[in-house]
């Protein structure tokens, strides 16, 4: 009897679409995620509506409106309301053996048989941060044992690199930048320096002496293009252990990133595109059409009743998301380009997006003093 589909599942904490050039960005940052995304489909148009990790991945995992579950902080206290069901939780009464690297302890992790931490942080006194290459020495081992097993396994990996701070290891951090980062003529960072809820922290990871936010905002380039060197590795254990082609991969982010966008320095601040625009891609042979691209719009929630129907499991939950697998086979599917938005990070805010308009309104004073109502065409 043949195993059932394995899925590894690859989440990528703050990476914003718009900065991958499997999505056209000018930057060769990701050419081996393009080059594996190509085998499967890709949707250009992905949304996650509740900013931060917490409620991002918590309407992954669930297939759920994070909002309508009440769970829309980064530090949600308490867990996951009852009666949700995790995907975790559905894969291992499937008989999976699950797995879950990088991400214990959080409420939207519920339900793995196994967890595994890495260093996944970093500061400028520490020294360049290899994340990437802290996931791949727990994650191929991992990888491993579970294809070797008789029953199928899910895969969940939690990459940090594109999570401040960018330090990403030689040769990566000069790969986008060959200026002069310490030219006192330049104040490009000045106003984020002076930036008081942050400078501390920015201070804590920027080089000493450095002027110039285009090395900053390198960095965090070169952070994206040293994780998908890494990953390479990962989808070439894949094909090692013989089960590429029995594997659905899963490649989505939980939100991007404000880099030097709207006065939002070098996190994920703000409910605009830059944060809630994400990647996402399915691949699996003979299964997923190779080579399309989706324009239509999806979100967070429809991740895991995609992920069920793909991997042929039925279950009996009213999820809020939609399965994307009718888009594959190129046919219609319920749509929902307008959406509630929400954001509890340093600040509280909620909104309305729709394809032309979008409105952001503050529940308390911004910190960085924008006005309590915005709108944006």
């Amino acid at each position: 009897m043949k195993r059932k589909t394995n899925l590894l599942l690859v989440g990528i904490d703050s990476l914003r679409a718009d900065h991958m050039s499997l999505y056209g960005y000018s930057r060769l940052t990701t050419p081996h995620m393009d080059k594996f995304a190509a085998r499967g489909t890709v949707f250009e148009n992905t949304f996650s509506p509740h900013i931060p990790t917490t409620p991002g991945y918590t309407s992954m995992f669930t297939g759920m409106d994070a909002f309508g579950m009440n769970v829309v902080a980064l530090r949600h206290e308490g867990g996951l309301p009852k009666g949700l069901t995790t995907i975790s939780e559905i894969l291992g009464r499937e008989g999976y053996n699950t797995t879950c690297v990088g991400f214990s302890g959080n409420p939207a992790s519920r339900g793995f048989q196994k967890y595994i931490d890495f260093s996944g942080w970093g500061s400028w006194e520490e020294g360049r941060s290899p994340k990437a290459e802290n996931l791949n020495a727990v994650t191929i081992p991992e990888l491993k044992r579970l294809s070797s097993s008789k029953k199928p396994f899910f895969l969940f990996l939690r990459h940090m690199d594109p999570h401040s701070p960018y330090l990403p290891p030689r040769p990566f951090e000069r790969i986008f930048y060959g200026g002069d980062e310490m030219d006192k003529s330049n104040h490009s960072l000045d106003p984020v320096l002076k930036f008081k809820p942050f400078c501390d922290y920015f201070a804590s990871w920027f080089p000493p002496g450095c002027k110039d936010k285009d090395y900053i905002i390198a960095q965090y380039d070169g952070a994206v293009a040293y994780m998908d060197a890494c990953i390479a590795n990962i989808f070439e254990t894949l094909r090692a252990q013989g089960v590429e082609d029995d594997t659905l991969v899963v490649i989505d982010s939980d939100h991007g990133e404000t880099l030097y966008d709207h006065d939002c320095y070098f996190d994920h601040h703000g409910l605009y595109d830059c944060t809630l625009h994400i990647p996402l891609a399915f691949v699996l042979p003979g299964r997923v059409p190779a080579g399309l691209r989706s324009r239509d719009f999806c979100h967070m929630k429809d991740i895991a009743p995609t992920i069920l129907d793909l991997l042929g499991i039925k279950t009996r939950i009213r999820f809020d998301g939609h399965s994307l697998e009718p888009l594959m086979r190129g046919e219609p599917r319920t749509q929902e380009p307008e959406y509630y938005i929400t954001e509890c990070t340093w600040m509280r805010k909620h909104g309305w997006r729709t394809p032309e308009w979008k409105l952001i309104h503050a529940l308390e004073p911004d910190m960085h003093f924008k006005p309590k109502i915005e709108l944006y065409n």
